[in-house]
Parts: C-alpha cells; sequence; structure tokens
C-alpha cells in the first residue's frame, strides 16, 4: 500500500500495535534502529522487540491507550537486537479506525546517537568532572586542574557559600593519583570543638567517659585520600595548632594516646571569609595561613560567571530528570531571562534549589515563571511601573503583557527594554497573543 512505502521512506522508526500490544506494523527505520526485521517483528509483543528501558514500568504506549494523550519526544534508551544499547526520543499517538474506534496506538522513535556523541563532544570543553562552564573564569580553572591533580600540594579553595568549592575539591581529588582512595569532606563549622579534636584525629579507648572502643578519625579515614576541611575559618584556635603540626610533620596523635600516627593524604581547604582579615582580629594562625596557602583558586559567584546558567540548566535537568522520572526538557524564554537578571545571592546551590522546587510544581515538559518560588521575584530589576515582579509572578505572561503594553502606550521598544527580550520575541509574542491592537 502507498502509506507503507511512505513511512519506509523516512528516517524515523514506527511501529503500530493494537490493543493487545502485538506489533502490526514496522517499518524500514525500524529495522535499521532495533536490529530486528519485520518479518520477526510483526505478529510479536511491541516489549520483546523494542526493548527499552520503560517498557515494564512506564510503557508509553500503555500510558496513551488508557489516557488517550499522546506522548512525546520522551528520551529513553533501546537495546538493539545485536545486545547494544542507544538513546532514543519517542512519541506516541492513538490509532482509530473510520468509525473513530480505538484499534491500538502507533509509537515513532528517532536514534539519537550521533546527537548525544556530539554533545559529549561539546561537554567535554565544557566541564571536568562535575564541574560546569564556559566562562572564561572557569576556563581557566580547568587549565589549572591537571597540574594540581599531579601535586600533593596543600590547595586553598576561596569563594562564596553555594559557588561549588566542594565539587572542585572532588573533581581535583579525582583527577589524581588518589582517586582509588577516600575523599573525606569535613565542615569545619558544623561540629562543637569538644568533638572536633576526636572527629578529625580520632581517639582511643577510654579517653573519655563514652570512648567504649578506639575509633578512627577522618584523617585516619582519608589515608592515601584527599581530606577536605569546608570552611577552615571556623576551626577553633587550638585545632589550628594540631592541623599545622599535621601539615609539617605528616603525623597526628589521636585524642588519649601517646602513639604518634604517620599520615599520607593531600589537605584541600576552603573558605568563603577572606582569611587576612580573620588573621587581623586574632582568630587565625598566621602560620597556617601560609602553610595551607601553597596553591589558592578563587571560585567566582554565579553573578560573575552568568553566560554558565545555560548549562548549568541544562545539566539540572538532566539530573533532576533522572531523579524524579520526568521528563522536562526545556526552560522558558521568560524563565531563562529571569535567571540572567536575578540576583543569584546562594550561587549555584540556589540555582539548583530552584530547580528542584520547578520540577516539583512542573508536570509538563517546559519550565515556566509560575513553577518558580515566589520569593526569587523580590530579587529581579523591578518593572519601571513601580509593580515589582513579585506582584504579577502569578499573572500569565499574555497577562503581562498586556499590563505592560498599557502602561507605555504600546511602546514596543520599550516594552521590550523592559522585559530584557529582543524586540523580534516581542513582536511573536504579540502576535501569538494577537495584541496588534491598542484596546484590550
Amino acid at each position: 500500500m502507498q502509506y507503507l512505502s511512505i513511512l519506509d521512506s523516512i528516517s524515523d522508526g514506527v511501529f503500530t500495535v493494537d490493543l493487545d500490544f502485538n506489533i502490526t506494523l514496522f517499518n524500514s527505520a525500524a529495522e535499521k534502529i532495533t536490529g530486528f526485521k519485520k518479518e520477526i517483528a510483526i505478529g510479536k509483543k511491541c516489549f520483546e522487540i523494542f526493548r527499552t528501558n520503560i517498557c515494564e514500568n512506564d510503557c508509553v504506549i500503555k500510558k496513551t491507550l488508557t489516557t488517550g494523550k499522546p506522548i512525546t519526544n520522551k528520551k529513553v534508551n533501546v537495546l538493539k537486537k545485536a545486545g547494544q544499547e542507544i538513546p532514543i526520543t519517542v512519541s506516541t499517538g492513538i490509532l482509530k479506525n473510520k468509525n473513530n474506534k480505538i484499534i491500538g496506538a502507533v509509537e515513532t522513535f528517532r536514534d539519537c546517537s550521533e546527537i548525544e556523541l556530539l554533545r559529549s563532544e561539546l561537554d567535554k570543553n565544557y566541564r571536568t568532572g562535575d564541574l560546569i562552564g564556559r566562562s572564561k573564569s572557569i576556563q581557566n580553572i580547568f587549565l589549572l586542574i591537571n597540574d594540581i591533580a599531579q601535586s600533593d600540594s596543600t590547595i586553598l579553595i576561596e569563594g562564596a557559600s553555594g559557588t561549588g568549592k566542594e565539587v572542585l575539591a572532588k573533581t581535583i581529588h579525582n583527577s589524581s593519583k588518589r582517586k582509588s582512595h577516600s575523599f573525606v569532606a569535613v565542615n569545619c563549622g558544623a561540629i562543637p570543638f569538644n568533638l572536633m579534636e576526636t572527629d578529625l584525629f580520632g581517639h582511643v579507648k577510654g579517653a573519655f567517659t563514652d570512648a567504649k572502643t578506639d575509633r578512627a578519625g577522618k584523617f585516619e579515614q582519608a589515608k592515601g585520600g584527599t581530606i577536605f576541611l569546608d570552611e577552615i575559618s571556623e576551626l577553633h584556635p587550638l585545632l589550628q595548632v594540631k592541623l599545622l603540626r599535621v601539615l609539617q610533620e605528616r603525623e597526628f596523635t589521636p585524642v588519649g594516646s601517646n602513639k604518634v600516627v604517620k599520615t599520607d593524604v593531600r589537605v584541600i581547604c576552603s573558605t568563603n571569609k577572606n582569611l587576612r582579615d580573620i588573621i587581623e582580629k586574632g582568630l587565625f594562625r598566621e602560620d597556617l595561613y601560609f602553610r595551607i596557602n601553597v596553591m589558592k583558586i578563587k571560585l567566582p559567584s554565579l553573578s560573575e560567571r552568568k553566560e554558565d546558567i545555560p548549562l548549568l540548566l541544562s545539566h539540572f535537568l538532566k539530573k533532576y530528570n533522572a531523579k524524579t522520572g520526568k521528563n522536562i526538557t526545556k526552560i522558558s524564554d521568560e524563565v531563562l531571562n529571569l535567571f540572567m537578571n536575578y540576583n543569584f545571592q546562594g550561587n549555584i546551590r540556589e540555582l539548583e534549589n530552584i530547580i528542584e522546587h520547578a520540577f516539583i510544581l512542573c508536570h509538563r515538559e517546559i519550565i515556566e515563571t509560575r513553577h518558580l518560588p515566589k520569593e526569587m521575584f523580590d530579587h529581579v530589576i523591578p518593572f519601571e511601573s513601580g509593580d515589582s515582579l513579585k506582584s504579577i509572578a502569578g499573572e500569565t505572561e499574555k497577562d503581562i503583557l498586556i499590563k505592560l503594553l498599557n502602561e507605555h502606550d504600546f511602546n514596543k521598544k520599550r516594552v521590550a527594554e523592559i522585559l530584557k527580550i529582543n524586540p523580534t520575541t516581542l513582536w511573536r509574542k504579540i502576535n501569538k497573543y494577537k495584541l496588534n491592537s491598542k484596546r484590550f
């Protein structure tokens, strides 16, 4: 039949099933992508031929037949006949006969292997470990990581909270010869002083009332690997002396013991404060500062690397899609615009929290302004009319456009400037909502 030859001429795989999930049609592209000939496929259950990672628990055809709603561009992996797993996108729809009765479903799918390969090649340029960025400041850090990782020198990472200091420390560790050993993180400001010494250096049985057995400290746990001392500025002055000895002599003494323990560990420290200011206040030892400041890396705030936001958003979308099982693929232009003008006081950690919040509320493929935390609108540049974004955050895009066009006498150039979008984008939205008249 003519429609069969047409289906065989397209590059997307197509197959249809009846209400019992038996394959009734299988085009040439489906043969090529799956490795199964149509003669083998037709009559078989779809899950016997089209073996994806969602067949058992989240079958898209079953969902479409149950709800009557199509599914579009869902990312999955399919296992080819030869055993190779490849990434694809799938879309589904209902099949009806001439009497409008449902007789089955159709699924189309596209091989994304080349796209994923290209994406991975791009990722190599913009990613090292979990550190992501195309900005000059991050690219300069990428250039340093290999040399830093090959040495055992102590590193000091400076940066505001949420800029990714621990991510950088892990990246250095995982790029080093110590990567097969432990990476142990210690928050120096989270543990009370009376517990911090035993947490770092361990104790022996009987060292104090509750010391029922010997206990290894973090330095012993990190043996052969890396210990990350986060927020080193919060370390108690008495423990600063003990840490100085560890760095100078490469040894420590567990609490309650007379035995000196040699340590083989790489030390990476971080701070969100200016240690020089703390030294002047007498709260941090200058000799310890010089000991940990062998190699310093300064992580910029997110507001200083705004060009990295799209890459970070792509990373978080992948992360939370995998975590939640959702298929959110896009950030709306309005949301991206807000992000580019938002004051991320919590830096990357705040950006991730906002995306996680949006994933809770978003049930479609695109994150829109209504999915964002309302409080974030307090930190976006307000509209010239005097109304902050927060006051109109609950309104639709159309409502916002009407409001601004009315307030500015349909001056489209000014409205585009206020929204910080291209005038062409504004024209497209005006046409989309049929707002070409000055009367609304």
